[in-house]
């Protein structure tokens, strides 16, 4: 039991602390990666909850595919920071006021006396880990109570995956694409100029 607790606070502190490393940081990439030790410590926590299919989630799409695509996207980008930071001072007071908002909402939920009666989810109707495996635990909730929440997520999804394509494929001006057909059926005549030239003489161009 105490090696569990020690566990969960280091885990815990962790992930607090590379949460607001990722915000205070100057530097991006420093962020993307204080932003995957978050993740990473976040799936910990999920393990000791004994929400390891949550866990196993959490690592495989954000920490493998979304923080490390941002990570190589931030890196071949030249990102201007000094620019960025501008209008920060112009903007601190307006977020501050959200975060104060922010703050005070979640104080309210979790200070109140009704939080513990909130049944959400449903909890008491699940059976218990015993009787079932999580994965299998959570598809049960996910195709039953939340099967139209789920389907619409999906859509959601399919609508941006579509609008990402049409952004990358509209024509703007200024903009060379390659043109994969255009390069194979491409004549030598057309692409090379060729010139005669004597011995000892060069090429005007």
């Amino acid at each position: 039991m105490i090696f569990y607790s020690i566990t969960f606070y280091l885990f815990s502190l962790v992930a607090v602390l590379s949460a607001l490393m990722v915000i205070s940081s100057k530097n991006s990439v420093h962020s993307v990666l204080f932003l995957i030790l978050s993740f990473i410590n976040a799936a910990g926590l999920f393990v000791l909850l004994g929400a390891e299919f949550l866990a196993m989630i959490l690592v495989i799409v954000y920490v493998g595919a979304v923080a490390v695509l941002f990570l190589f996207v931030v890196m071949m980008l030249d990102i201007n920071f000094i620019k960025l930071r501008e209008g920060f001072l112009q903007y601190l007071p307006f977020g501050s006021l959200l975060g104060i908002v922010l703050l005070t909402e979640l104080a309210i939920i979790f200070l109140s006396d009704k939080f513990t009666d909130m049944n959400i989810v449903k909890y008491n109707k699940l059976p218990s880990f015993k009787e079932i495996e999580n994965t299998k635990d959570i598809g049960l909730v996910l195709y039953t109570d939340y099967f139209y929440l789920f389907q619409l997520s999906g859509l959601i999804l399919l609508v941006a995956m579509i609008g990402s394509i049409v952004l990358t494929l509209r024509q703007r001006v200024g903009v060379k694409k390659q043109s994969i057909q255009n390069q194979v059926f491409n004549e030598s005549s057309k692409a090379i100029e060729k010139k005669k030239t004597n011995i000892g003489e060069g090429v005007n161009v």
